[in-house]
């Protein structure tokens, strides 16, 4: 072997001696890093355990006002904190007692951009967080429907459950289906559509006295038009009073109020004058005002009237009929119990103010909203269902075949 030979040797044993030891530093260096992860470093094997899930994903739009929140498993929530995006103002919310959910305490906005972060312990204590900026569906991509009566309130046997929607509505069976009207009476109760913004419920005689409905709005995220969703889910009770029907016969100009089955009294009224005569029907008490300006211009009649302080006024339809205290009458020949002499309107004997022993201030005091008033023997025709809340005047048969259940 010659020299260069040699040489060439033993440089490529130099070679390798320093391949060698660079493999060996690449390996001291790992074996670093593996021991930082056993002292808490990057290793997802130790990673808290607790996996938060909020249910608007960052990014999104059109999230639900209702059902937004937050919620974790295999760990508890430790903080959350919502705000109105670019005001900072905090959004109330709730922790469940077990600390696995938490939600805001009121109906989020329409429309409106939001920020959540949370975080959240496991069993061994350690940390998860979790954030996210979302919007609220749009009142354009939405609709609501306002309803009576209210939550909580004590009604006549003559109210019925009324929805109007902001929105025309398309799928009405689809809209329909999402809201159950039921009663503790076992009375069947059924909807109907007056166009594509009105749905009312009722059964097919008027409530039973004592009774309690309770309807269930489940509309979150119901398609009722193209694109257009549903954004209420909430469940409503209300309670069914005592029973009231009052008559008004427009021949004797008299009103005569039965109360669960007996008389309470009978009292003069003056209807519609023969110009202005009072419609025929079943008519449900739907607003009462303690005093309400009457404007003729308001419902087409020119410069007939402008009273200021209408006393004990209650309204029977939306086109303007009210049952109401008179106190500008003609006190040398008062009209009540003689003729009517309004623009069809029910009138009852009153003072100023609406105070004193009065019929107007009597019945305004004994009358509830959803109380029945009929009006019968009136020249007039018999009002339109759909002209306040007075469903009543279709028949049974009818009614059913307004519904898209």
């Amino acid at each position: 072997m010659t020299t260069p030979d040699i040489a060439a040797r033993r440089a490529l044993g130099a070679c390798a001696a320093l391949m060698i030891g660079a493999l060996t530093l690449t390996a001291c260096g790992g074996s670093a890093n593996a021991d930082n992860d056993d002292k808490g470093g990057s290793d997802s094997s130790h990673a808290s355990a607790a996996k938060i899930v909020i249910s608007a994903k960052d990014g999104s739009t059109g999230a639900s006002i209702n059902t937004t929140g937050v919620k974790v498993s295999d760990g508890k929530l430790t903080d959350v904190k919502m705000t109105v995006a670019g005001t900072g103002k905090a959004v109330p919310g709730s922790l469940s007692a077990d600390g696995g959910s938490w939600q805001p305490k009121e109906q989020l906005e329409r429309g409106t951009k939001y920020q959540i972060s949370a975080t959240a312990k496991d069993d061994d204590g350690r940390t998860a967080a979790a954030d996210s900026d979302f919007t609220t569906v749009s009142s354009a991509d939405s609709f609501i429907g306002t309803y009576t009566p209210d939550d909580g309130t004590t009604v006549g046997v003559g109210m019925p459950v009324s929805f109007n929607f902001d929105k025309a509505i398309s799928d009405k069976k689809a809209v329909q289906s999402h809201i159950k009207v039921t009663s503790s009476s076992g009375q069947k109760v059924v909807g109907h559509w007056f166009g594509t913004q009105r749905l009312d419920f009722r059964p097919e005689e008027y409530w039973k006295a004592g009774s309690k409905v309770t309807m269930k709005i489940d509309l979150d995220g119901v398609e009722g038009a193209n694109g257009v969703r549903g954004v209420q889910k909430k469940a409503v009770t209300f309670a069914i009073g005592r029973s009231q029907v009052s008559t008004v016969d427009v021949n004797t100009q008299t009103m005569t109020v039965v109360r669960d089955g007996k008389t309470l009294k009978s009292v003069p009224i003056s209807a519609g004058s023969s110009e202005f005569s009072t419609y025929n029907g079943q008519m449900v008490i739907s607003e009462k005002y303690k005093q309400v300006r009457m404007d003729s211009r308001t419902v087409d009649l020119a410069d007939a009237y402008d009273i200021k302080d209408v006393p004990n006024a209650m309204r029977l339809t939306q086109s303007g009929t009210f049952l109401h205290g008179n106190y500008w009458y003609n006190k040398g020949n008062p009209p009540f119990g003689s003729q009517g002499t309004s623009h069809g309107c029910v009138g009852l004997r009153d003072m100023r103010g609406g105070q004193g022993d009065t019929p107007a201030k009597w019945f305004y005091d004994n009358s509830v909203l959803g109380d029945v008033v009929i009006v019968k023997n009136s020249p007039d025709k018999t009002v339109a269902p759909d002209n306040g809340l007075n469903g009543w005047n279709m028949t049974w048969s009818e009614w059913v075949a307004g519904s898209a259940a």
